[in-house]
């Protein structure tokens, strides 16, 4: 008996391809247990208040995009001024204060 278990300590198979098959099966099985806890997670931190779910419901989308609506009618957009951004080499508080000195000049 004792001499068939030193038969297979020493072979290659049950020494080596064993364990490395129980690590990948095993492996997976663990990966699977993390990865879940991952996505169960993200559920939790992704449910919403009570009343922002409220304004999110689909139902109420019309009457949303009609007062949005109804706020831009009440906006004068025939009168607005482009001010253009400043670019990365310009100073932006500077560059920000010429085109509003350019503005009140020419009103």
């Amino acid at each position: 008996m004792w001499n068939q278990v030193r038969k297979l300590q020493k072979n290659r198979t049950v020494k080596y391809g064993i364990p490395m098959l129980l690590l990948v099966v095993g492996g997976s099985f663990g990966l699977r247990e993390f990865t879940q806890i991952r996505y169960d997670a993200q559920k939790i931190k992704k449910k919403m208040d009570p009343a922002l779910e409220a304004r999110v419901n689909t139902k109420k989308q019309s009457s949303i995009l009609q007062e949005e609506y109804e706020k831009l009618q009440d906006l004068n957009l025939d009168e607005w001024k482009n001010i253009r951004g400043p670019r990365p080499w310009e100073d932006s508080k500077e560059y920000q204060e010429q085109q509003r000195a350019r503005l009140n000049k020419g009103t």
